[in-house]
């Protein structure tokens, strides 16, 4: 199947019905008065959390949205009747940015959120309601409002609390097979991960964390090179990165620039999300022997000035992958109730966000305006066409 983390769709809330002007009239009863009803509420239009579904495929067969209009009033103080509301469902993880204001409307983290992303129209008032000891037969009712319109932005980010950094090839899809269940293709290829994998890793009896691996990233992912661009935004829900190295690559090149280079991308990327904490994992041991690994180790931590957490690990033979294993759960769960116990904790993890959500709506907005150049230089180009430019002397022969 497809794996489609971004979409653009218009949702178009219902109007409200409009206020009935009207008059009781029945035998033996004159002069009734007004009893015009009142119109019904439009339709408002929901995002809601569902895990069956786990990319934003549909959106690019269907991309709008409308919900149905409120009914009007009627006569006999009938009131319209209200539109239900339309829920489209959306993978959990998504975020909605509006394209026109680029607001921030909110993220769908949950199953069965609901998020409201345009507000239907409100009912119009019916004639009866403006009746007064002067005006005994009026005639003034209110229209419905209209519905909102929006145009939206959606983005599918995957809930981790781990998420794979590395070079294509360096082995974090096998590492997310040795420690969970998921069974994401293996080759000895780059770029053999073209989707993001999410796999479960238990720890004990009870505890269990949320491992993403993302496809790999190259030099200029940022810019839009390669398949990392596309899927760099994965990273930003996840509280720990591990930097997958490969410590004898089958190019030859040097581990140590290999991780200096993905570093600049990630913060060319998003400032924020290279602040997050990054665990150094130096991964196929197995391919050295014991003592050239473990200078070649030594090395590239020298090189690099690394400061955080070191990990030698082999995922093909799962050798030290129970070790990180621990070590994440036990860093999660200090994590968890440190922002549990200090409220400055949490906040400051909350900011962290605000700051990333806030680097996510300047990637729209600049994605708006090379939409709107190019437009504009395409309809500069046909401007430029002129018929004059393509005359040509035709000669007729018999």
């Amino acid at each position: 199947m497809q794996f489609v983390d971004e979409a653009r769709i218009t949702v178009v809330a219902g109007k409200g019905g409009n206020g009935c002007m009207s008059f009781r009239r029945e035998k033996y009863v004159p002069r009734g008065g007004p009893d015009g009803g009142d119109g019904g509420d439009g339709g408002s239009v929901y995002l809601i959390g569902d895990d069956s579904l786990n990319t934003l495929i549909d959106f690019r067969f269907q991309k709008r949205y409308q919900a149905r209009n409120g009914e009007p009033g009627r006569g006999k103080q009938c009131s319209g009747k209200a539109s239900e509301d339309l829920l489209v469902k959306v993978p959990v993880g998504t975020s909605v940015v509006d394209e026109d204001t680029l607001e921030v409307i909110g993220d769908v983290t949950e199953v069965g959120q609901k998020l409201l992303v345009a507000a239907g129209g409100r009912k119009g008032l019916g004639n009866i309601h403006f009746k007064s000891s002067t005006n005994r037969a009026p005639r003034q009712t209110t229209k419905g409002t209209e519905g909102e319109e929006r145009h939206l932005n959606l983005e599918l980010k995957v809930m981790a609390d781990v998420g794979l950094l590395g070079l294509p090839n360096a082995g974090k899809s096998t590492l997310i097979r040795s420690v969970s269940a998921a069974k994401p293709k293996v080759a000895n290829y780059p770029f053999t991960t073209l989707v993001p994998n999410l796999g479960v890793v238990k720890v004990g009896t009870h505890q269990h964390f949320v491992m993403a691996d993302i496809p790999g990233l190259i030099e200029g992912a940022s810019e839009g090179t390669g398949l990392g661009f596309k899927f760099l935004r994965h990273l930003t829900r996840c509280r720990l990165l591990l930097h997958v190295v490969d410590i004898a690559p089958v190019d030859a090149s040097d581990p140590v620039e290999n991780v200096r280079i993905l570093t600049r991308e990630l913060k060319t990327y998003s400032n924020t999300l290279s602040e997050r904490p990054r665990w150094l994992v130096l991964n196929k041991l197995d391919m050295l022997p014991e003592e050239e690994a473990e200078e070649l180790c030594q090395r590239i931590i020298s090189e690099l000035d690394w400061t955080g957490p070191v990990f030698r690990i082999s995922a093909i033979s799962n050798r030290g992958t129970e070790q990180l294993s621990q070590a994440i759960m036990q860093w999660l769960l200090e994590r968890r109730e440190e922002e549990a116990e200090n409220p400055d904790a949490a906040e400051e993890e909350a900011q962290m966000r605000e700051r990333m959500e806030a680097e996510a709506v300047a990637r729209v907005e600049a994605w708006l305006n090379r939409r709107h150049k190019r437009r504009v230089e395409e309809d500069e180009d046909d401007d430029d066409f002129d018929d004059d430019d393509f005359d040509v002397d035709v000669e007729y022969v018999r």
